[in-house]
């Protein structure tokens, strides 16, 4: 069996959605786009049990699925779910001298991310999570 193209051109793919998310974050660098993306996907995680996170990671991208299990104690128990702002508050606590994120961080990476995935077998596996984590990447034109 071939290398899936998935991992051959994960490099690639991971670059063009930083720079999606760049855009959407109206941001200038990489380095404040991944601190971004990373502290969405982290304060998502922790409200996940183990098998609701797989689910979600098995929809990424390569890059983005490494991203968001990495480092992750899986014997943690979830955190209840806060509104949308108290949750980029978390996210913005992420290198808090050094992130840069918007109070809409979450929708723009959402946006974002949904550029990236496959829409309908993200929006799926989203159904099978708590309504609270599907609102989480819903996004104004798109609600789940």
């Amino acid at each position: 069996m071939p290398m899936p193209n998935e991992y051959q051109t994960a490099s690639q793919q991971f670059d063009r959605f930083l720079e999606d998310a760049r855009e959407a974050l109206d941001l200038t660098t990489r380095n404040q786009t991944y601190t971004c993306v990373q502290g969405v996907f982290l304060v998502f995680r922790a409200r996940l049990t183990a098998a609701e996170g797989l689910r979600f990671a098995n929809e990424l991208p390569a890059v983005l699925r490494a991203i968001f299990v990495k480092d992750w104690d899986i014997g943690r128990e979830p955190r209840p779910f806060l509104s949308r702002q108290e949750m980029a508050e978390e996210v913005a606590h992420l290198r808090q001298h050094h992130n840069f994120s918007p109070v809409t961080v979450i929708e723009d990476v959402a946006r974002a991310l949904r550029k990236h995935v496959e829409t309908k077998t993200f929006d799926a596996m989203l159904e099978t999570l708590p309504q609270q984590a599907k609102a989480y990447w819903s996004v104004e034109g798109h609600e789940i």
